[in-house]
């Protein structure tokens, strides 16, 4: 049971440690979602939804980050494929400004190479690992 609990402390890491230019913004609600893809019929799970305070007016409001969270599992490209896809199904939705929504992968077990490395080449892209959790960002 791991799993639920370290997919919370990610979720308030966002909402209260993170510094705002991880999300490219401040986090204003943090929590777990369910995406439908229509083209396959199938449900994208999110273990994080971060978006940044609504708009003045009536603008859509930014969503900063969606993120893929697991404690025993090495994260690597086919996760990192699985978020820009339920980034690009938000992006179809009116009221979200999803333009520089980061992609965050959470995991305790680690990342593979090539995930550090793409990770190190795009700024949309961000990895965290427990020490990053709590030796601050």
């Amino acid at each position: 049971m791991l799993g639920p609990a370290f997919e919370e402390i990610v979720r308030q890491w966002a909402l209260r440690f993170a510094a705002p230019e991880t999300f490219g913004g401040v986090v204003a609600e943090a929590s777990a979602a369910v995406l439908t893809d229509p083209s396959t019929r199938t449900s994208l799970e999110l273990d994080l939804v971060a978006f940044g305070e609504p708009p003045f007016g009536d603008g859509p409001r930014p969503l900063l980050a969606i993120g893929e969270v697991k404690w025993g599992r090495t994260l690597g490209r086919p996760e990192l494929d699985r978020l820009s896809r339920a980034r690009d199904l938000l992006a179809a939705r009116p009221g979200l400004d999803v333009r520089d929504a980061r992609l965050l992968l959470a995991s305790a077990a680690g990342f593979t190479d090539e995930l550090r490395q793409t990770a190190g080449q795009r700024p949309d892209v961000v990895l965290v690992d427990p020490s990053r959790l709590y030796s601050g960002d």
